[in-house]
């Protein structure tokens, strides 16, 4: 199986497998985990912040980095295909309790100008304070879109002269990072909260670590245990994610390769839909409606060639490359595709 579903998808190594066999350990709820410690410790200093907090999963990075920053009530701007809104089962709403004014991005990505608009004070009676801005960078639904970092920098310059904190989601940052050369310290500069991902492109498999201020890092910490996000001797994980920051980062311009090889690819075969250019990081996203198929039709055909890819509406399709798919992994990917076109043109 070609497996291009997600970067979810990805497995530890053997080499993080061992490291993970010989982690030191401690109480992780009481703050002795001498893993995760180093794991905070190694993030913060990635993102340019003072503290850093480790967590069972992004979506919680997600509602601690909402809940930190807002009241009961408040209203947040993100973009409407962002994934709090569109993959995080309503948690905003239900944990957070905040109202959401969703923005029209391109591709994920909004200015400031939309940020100035959208943004109201509230009146104190009638209408809700904006709060809170968030971003994500890559933009999943964008197609691993980059935001451009002055466009970036100048919402979060708008939010804070109104007010506004800001929270990006970095899940795939370091996909940014690699693929622009500009630095984490430099994407995370002017935001007030950011995480990363450990268990997408770097392959670990559990976790996310979120970064802030060592004030807003110990509100969060209470969110963490409120949240049933506390653990016990999680060195264990933690250890993956300090392997993978040391040796799996680099390695995500394989990733990026590999996905422009299959968007060209894609582009050369008839009936689907792709502008390779638009490929930035590793997802490719494209269009199957003029293969006569719909996105489950043409998904379901594929898996029988032994290559998995997700719908992502009527006629959307969702690839994402990771460690786990090669160049060769790639080229039979294409191959299947092609054949599944043909045999239904």
């Amino acid at each position: 199986m070609v497996d291009l579903i997600s970067d979810t998808v990805t497995r530890p190594t053997p080499a993080m497998r061992r490291v993970m066999a010989e982690a030191e350990v401690g109480d992780e709820q009481l703050g002795e985990d001498p893993s995760v410690n180093r794991l905070q410790e190694m993030v913060a200093e990635l993102t340019g912040k003072e503290a850093a907090l480790f967590l069972p999963s992004g979506t919680m990075c997600n509602l601690i980095g909402i809940k930190v920053h807002t009241q009961p009530g408040d209203r947040i701007l993100i973009e409407r295909t962002a994934h709090p809104v569109t993959s995080e089962a309503g948690g905003p709403a239900l944990v957070c309790g905040v109202m959401t004014q969703l923005l029209d991005g391109v591709r994920g990505v909004f200015t400031a100008e939309q940020v100035e608009e959208a943004a109201e004070p509230g009146d104190g009676v009638h209408t809700p304070p904006t709060t809170l801005v968030c971003l994500e960078n890559t933009h999943n639904r964008g197609g691993g879109k980059i935001w451009p970092l002055a466009t970036l920098e100048a919402v979060s310059a708008t939010a804070h002269r109104l007010g506004l904190k800001v929270h990006l989601d970095g899940a795939r940052l370091l996909n940014a990072v690699v693929a622009t050369g500009i630095p984490a310290q430099v994407w995370c500069r002017t935001v007030d909260t950011v995480w990363i991902d450990l268990s997408k492109g770097l392959g670990c498999p559990v976790g996310a670590v979120l970064a802030g201020d060592r004030e807003t890092m110990r509100r969060a910490r209470r969110y963490k245990q409120m949240f049933g996000g506390a653990m016990r001797q999680a060195g264990i994980v933690a250890a993956a994610g300090i392997y993978a920051l040391q040796h799996h980062v680099e390695r995500l311009a394989e990733d990026h390769a590999n996905a422009r090889l299959l968007a060209e690819g894609l582009a050369e075969t008839p009936g689907i839909g792709i502008d390779p250019a638009e490929v930035e990081t590793n997802i490719v996203f494209f269009d199957v409606r003029d293969t006569g198929m719909t996105a489950q039709e043409f998904t379901q055909a594929l898996l029988s060639e032994g290559v998995r890819m997700g719908a992502m509406g009527r006629y959307r399709v969702r690839a994402v490359t990771h460690l786990d798919v090669s160049r060769q992994d790639i080229e039979r990917a294409i191959a299947a595709v092609r054949r599944v076109v043909l045999a239904h043109r």
